[in-house]
């Protein structure tokens, strides 16, 4: 197995880490052109293609083990940085080394992701929040402190369960079931209501600069009410979210 096969680097001709995360990324893409700063905004769309990367490890192995084996190719490649050693040679790896962010965050991120390789449905709420918080959660923060290195990262958290309880029920529509087993669509819906409603309140303390990173929750509501957002309107709730800082 060669390392481009346990990378399993993307086959577009495109490999502009901003044009990917454009075509499979749409929510975060469309928000980060909110981030005024060129250089901070390739950073954070860095950490969204190497967030792309590790969410799709689990549809593009047959096996569980397969998974493990290229996720863990994504954590050693942090470690390595860390130790000192060159970046691979991968675009999303060389890019995020690159922005500075804490490579153990990112090791943690592509640990967590294992729990992707579980076909098994969460069974509990604190294990979905738990999963959310490792992902979502995770992407959000380090986004908002890529963009104020100041902001209370915990000023995010709501918001990243927001768009991340979402994002799992339209994973659900589309055929792949983690949620528990007995929640019906009004039980995701009314979980991401009460995330956004803690999340407005607690977005009051983050930086205008860091608000981009929390601009998709504001998709989250619309996206469980059962149809797909068209594209004009996901950029009308976001625009709209960072002119006021609420989701």
């Amino acid at each position: 197995m060669t390392t481009l096969d346990i990378a399993h680097r993307d086959n577009a001709p495109d490999a502009d880490l901003d044009a990917l995360v454009r075509r499979v990324d749409p929510d975060r893409w469309l928000a980060s052109r909110f981030i005024a700063d060129p250089k901070a905004r390739a950073d954070v769309i860095a950490l969204y293609a190497f967030n792309y990367e590790l969410a799709r490890v689990a549809g593009g192995v047959s096996n569980a083990l397969m998974g493990e084996i290229r996720l863990t190719w994504w954590r050693e490649a942090m470690e390595e940085i860390a130790a000192g050693q060159i970046a691979r040679k991968h675009p999303a790896v060389q890019a995020v080394a690159a922005a500075g962010y804490p490579l153990s965050a990112l090791a943690e991120m592509a640990q967590a992701r294992v729990a992707d390789l579980d076909d098994a449905p969460f069974e509990t709420e604190g294990e979905v929040l738990a999963y959310v918080d490792a992902t979502a959660g995770a992407v959000m923060m380090l986004a908002a402190w890529r963009l104020d290195a100041k902001a209370d990262l915990h000023a995010v958290q709501d918001a990243a369960r927001t768009y991340g309880l979402a994002g799992l029920w339209r994973l659900e529509r589309a055929g792949v079931q983690r949620l528990p087993a007995d929640w019906t669509q009004g039980d995701v819906r009314r979980r991401v209501d009460a995330a956004r409603r803690k999340a407005n309140a607690a977005l009051k303390a983050l930086p205008v600069a860091a608000f981009p990173a929390a601009a998709p929750a504001a998709l989250a509501m619309a996206q469980t009410g059962g149809r797909e957002l068209g594209a004009l309107e996901t950029q009308v709730r976001l625009t709209w979210a960072v002119a006021t800082g609420r989701i």
